[in-house]
């Protein structure tokens, strides 16, 4: 079983399809993946989630605004906390730190930033955490903000393998994207090699980035599988080691998405943390 932490589902390009998300999902299922988290972009978005959560038992919401998207008003945590309650979101983001563009101002981020980690900590949801060229930004205001009993994601990572280490060990996760199958990709296939098997999380980032050999199409959840089978290669082990156990620890970083995990995936959880 494969799960794609990270997909915009309001925002696929279902041209493939028919147009129709069912499509797309069912054959993300015919392909072994069992359980989709829908990111949201903006706080608006967060409805439309809702509804396609409502209609598929095995797609979950987070609640946030990204750092790049422009808002005529920026939400204060209790606007963050209100969403997130409201629609039962499993996680706070995305957020984080872009400074490789500038559509918004580094000091509006930082802001934005700080307050999705103060709403994730108050609600003891996990938060997903875009960074970009903000390393030493991000670390001090996860440092700041964070438990590290409940942690979060760095999500679509490809900064350095020493933020990823500094990121586990404040309790948090890394998860790789179809980024790790490109041939200039390297250092995202070291990570891929050196951080711990138990602190993987695999997704699509969905419609962007399609994985090899699918680059140049709109990407979607069912090629969270090539994600899987490119770091089993790197790490020498098994596709289903590597789906195992990063489905394990989707699960145990989002808790709240357990209960809405099929009753067969909880059993298999179950006997793997019995082991």
């Amino acid at each position: 079983m494969f799960v794609d932490s990270h997909c915009h589902l309001d925002r696929l390009d279902l041209t493939a399809h028919d147009g129709k998300l069912d499509s797309a999902l069912e054959a993300a299922r015919q392909r072994g993946v069992r359980h989709f988290l829908a990111i949201a972009v903006t706080l608006d978005d967060v409805p439309n989630l809702v509804d396609i959560a409502r209609a598929h038992d095995d797609v979950s919401l987070s609640a946030g605004v990204h750092p790049l998207h422009r808002v005529e008003r920026e939400p204060d945590v209790q606007a963050i906390v209100d969403c997130a309650q409201r629609h039962d979101a499993v996680a706070i983001g995305e957020t984080g730190l872009d400074y490789h563009y500038d559509e918004v101002a580094h000091d509006v981020q930082r802001q934005r930033f700080a307050h999705h980690l103060r709403a994730a900590r108050e609600l003891e949801l996990p938060v997903i955490v875009h960074t970009r060229d903000a390393k030493e930004d991000t670390l001090a205001l996860i440092r700041e903000h964070t438990d590290p009993a409940v942690g979060g994601v760095l999500h679509c990572f490809t900064e350095d393998l020493d933020m990823a280490r500094e990121a586990v060990r404040l309790g948090f996760y890394v998860s790789l994207s179809g980024i790790v199958t490109f041939r200039n990709a390297t250092s995202v296939r070291e990570l891929a090699r050196l951080v711990p098997l138990d602190r993987l999380l695999i997704e699509t980032d969905s419609p962007y980035l399609a994985p090899v050999p699918h680059r140049g199409k709109p990407n979607e959840p069912q090629w969270v599988v090539e994600v899987a089978e490119c770091i089993a290669a790197e790490r020498g082990i098994s596709v289903d080691e590597v789906a195992m156990q990063t489905s394990a620890n989707f699960y145990r970083l989002f808790r709240a998405a357990l209960p809405e995990a099929p009753d067969d995936v909880r059993e298999a959880l179950a006997q793997m943390s019995g082991q």
